[in-house]
């Protein structure tokens, strides 16, 4: 086994900063999504996935898949924002297994409604205080250690 590569000061320095960006920025941008418009940042990030394909309905599995959690979780969020009114299901007609969730007129009236004050606060609590060179830079990072992730890690819902 190989010996532990412990973090000198400068990366633990790095790692905790990032750590409680990821923290603060989270819980600002979870309070004014939840004070402007009533969903939470899970229900909006649901929802951004439905209005990010051509006919607003997905797969329970694909949408786990990308939002990388278990589908006992995911289904239980979906129960909830369907009661709400947010999203539908529909069966496969292909496919008796599956079925689809779609989204609803209130749905999308509720990412509508919310989106341009979301925006609002991501520029203003993060792309404001960067450079470009920044974002050049964050954007590089995040592309590696995304990609170094999904290679060595399986999905949770898979």
């Amino acid at each position: 086994m190989a010996e532990t590569r412990w973090l000198d000061d400068h990366e633990q320095g790095a790692w905790r900063a990032y750590l409680r960006m990821n923290t603060v920025l989270g819980a600002a941008l979870s309070r004014q999504m939840q004070t402007e418009s009533m969903l939470s940042m899970q229900d909006f990030e649901v929802l951004v996935h439905l209005t990010d394909v051509d006919d607003a309905r997905l797969r329970v599995s694909e949408l786990a898949r990308a939002m990388r959690w278990e589908k006992s979780r995911l289904s239980h969020h979906l129960s909830r924002m369907e009661k709400r009114g947010l999203i539908g299901r529909e069966e496969c007609s292909s496919d008796g297994r599956g079925a689809f969730i779609v989204l609803t007129p209130e749905g999308r009236a509720a990412i509508e409604a919310a989106a341009p004050s979301h925006v609002d606060a991501v520029r203003r609590h993060f792309f404001d205080v960067l450079t470009d060179d920044d974002v050049k830079a964050l954007t590089s990072i995040a592309g590696r250690v995304i990609a170094r992730v999904e290679a060595t890690d399986t999905c949770p819902s898979e």
